[in-house]
């Protein structure tokens, strides 16, 4: 099964990031060939969705960013980050912001690194390891879908920095879909729903969201 055309991905990253640098392009043009390299040998990334690689997998991560712009100098944690999204795309857009991203398979992890090294991102760095075994702090934790928001929590435990740099209070931004309402029931912080439906156009994003937990308060 092949991807679909790189300019046609490129444009669609485009479209709802104009801002982009030329390096910033030729990573986002890159991340095709290193996932279809690496996903030959490594099953980092569903089958069924390799000919929407960039909508269902990089535009989706970029969700986030539509959210929150990372103030430069900011950390952020992926945790479950599988082969390195929403972290990677985020890291793209944001090269000034410093990027931790952890997973509990180690054979995601090496594509992770891989394709970090491949696109020269200096501001990732991958561990294998499960959450609970992270103890630094950060101004954000990001995820997609890993577990149920109640499950996710006790992992951020102690993870978060006291002081507070970017437009939004230091906390969770997770990429969710399904009805949340439900799921977000027990979570005693404050929070807020974005629903990505409302930025992106097509049918991926119908039930799609990001949700903010703030975890400053």
């Amino acid at each position: 099964m092949s991807f679909i055309n790189i300019e046609m991905s490129v444009e669609l990253i485009e479209k709802y990031f104009p801002e982009l640098t030329v390096v910033q392009k030729k990573q986002f043009e890159h991340l095709e060939e290193l996932y279809l390299f690496w996903n030959a040998q490594i099953n980092v990334i569903s089958r069924k969705d390799t000919e929407e690689f960039y909508e269902r997998h990089v535009l989706h991560s970029l969700g986030i960013a539509k959210i929150m712009e990372f103030t430069p100098g900011s950390s952020v944690l992926d945790i479950g980050t599988g082969g390195g999204f929403p972290g990677i795309p985020l890291a793209i857009l944001f090269p000034e912001v410093q990027f931790h991203l952890v997973d509990s398979i180690g054979k995601k992890i090496k594509v992770v690194n891989e394709v970090a090294l491949a696109l020269g991102l200096q501001n990732v760095r991958a561990t294998h390891a499960r959450a609970e075994e992270i103890k630094e702090q950060f101004d954000f934790i990001v995820s997609r879908a890993v577990t149920a928001m109640p499950a996710f929590l006790p992992w951020t435990k102690g993870k978060f920095l006291k002081e507070n740099k970017n437009p939004l209070p230091n906390g969770i931004l997770y990429l969710k879909g399904g009805d949340l309402k439900e799921e977000m029931t027990p979570v005693k912080h404050p929070y807020k729903i974005h629903s990505l439906q409302k930025i992106f156009s097509g049918e991926f994003f119908e039930t799609k969201a990001v949700v903010y937990v703030n975890m400053a308060s």
